[in-house]
């Protein structure tokens, strides 16, 4: 295996440690993706995760014949006070030393972040928010996560849990959302709760017709609202009041000059447009500046930044 000549440009690998796919790729020195990997993630198996990440990076510097540093996504993040995996939905990493267990696996230091701080970081180093000075990124799928970018460093925090906007309850709610149901976390009303695919979804079908209809995804439900059917329609509309309402703090506290979307709802359209409009009413601001808009890389975001997550190598 060769290693990276002065003269050569960086190599960086990015793995996003996902609960069903493991997917790994190489960037060149100007982000330029040279090969992608992906394998299913071991069910429950810690060991077996971690020689499943060393195999891809082990597997792509055997194909480029080059080696590279090692930037890895993990659903959850690694906590300061124990040096062990916290607040991770794949629950075979919780409380484990995946980053020491990932240098010995591949004899190399491994960084390893929140894969919606990897988000945030691929879209603020090259993706949509590229030149920005301030990023906030939020996912919206299956839960909602966020990650926010400092003029090209990751905000971490001093207990790792900058970004965690999902697990913060809902702004001025209206009566009708109290108390919210419950979240996985313990609590109520919490914002993923309310503005995740799934939370779209249970909003929608509390309806009294909800039983004739059956259920609807996110995807239905913009797709009946376009076709004039006024209950999909008012589900949106509460889903964008939401929205609006929770980014507000964010801009209140953070200012982002840039907020980027990533997940299954970034690709509803007409949230670029609606959000924006509203967020104005709750912001503490005459005027907002803020760029709202979807991803560039969408889904790769995860993988992209945990390459960027090391910077270029130094050069004799």
């Amino acid at each position: 295996m060769g290693t990276l000549a002065n003269n050569a440009p960086p190599m960086r690998i990015g793995v996003d440690l996902g609960g069903t796919k493991i997917a790994a790729l190489a960037l060149d020195g100007a982000g330029v993706e040279r090969l992608r990997l992906r394998v299913p993630t071991p069910a429950s198996d810690y060991d077996g995760t971690v020689r499943a990440v060393s195999g891809l990076v082990a597997e792509i510097e055997r194909r480029l014949g080059a080696t590279g540093t090692v930037g890895i996504g993990i659903p959850g993040v690694m906590s300061p006070a124990t040096g062990l995996v916290k607040n991770a939905n794949s629950v075979c990493l919780i409380g484990r030393p995946l980053d020491q267990d990932l240098e010995a696996a591949l004899g190399r230091p491994v960084r390893i972040a929140n894969d919606a701080n990897c988000f945030a970081l691929s879209e603020a180093t090259d993706g949509a928010a590229q030149g920005a000075g301030v990023v906030f990124g939020i996912i919206l799928g299956t839960g909602v996560g966020a990650g926010a970018v400092v003029h090209g460093r990751v905000l971490v925090g001093a207990n790792a849990i900058a970004g965690e906007w999902g697990h913060n309850p809902l702004p001025w709610p209206e009566a009708a959302e109290l108390p919210g149901r419950t979240c996985y976390c313990g609590k109520h009303g919490c914002i993923e709760s309310f503005l995740s695919g799934p939370g779209l979804a249970a909003d929608h079908a509390a309806g009294a017709t909800a039983a004739r209809e059956g259920a609807c995804d996110a995807a239905e439900i913009a797709a009946r609202a376009a076709a004039g059917d006024t209950r999909a329609e008012a589900s949106l509309e509460r889903y964008e009041r939401r929205l609006a309402k929770a980014l507000a703090t964010i801009l209140n506290v953070l200012d982002p000059d840039v907020v980027v979307v990533g997940g299954g709802l970034s690709n509803l359209a007409r949230l670029y447009v609606r959000v924006p409009q509203l967020w104005g009413a709750y912001a503490f601001s005459d005027a907002l500046a803020t760029r709202f808009v979807p991803a560039r890389f969408g889904d790769d975001s995860g993988v992209r930044g945990a390459a960027w997550l090391w910077p270029p190598p130094t050069r004799n």
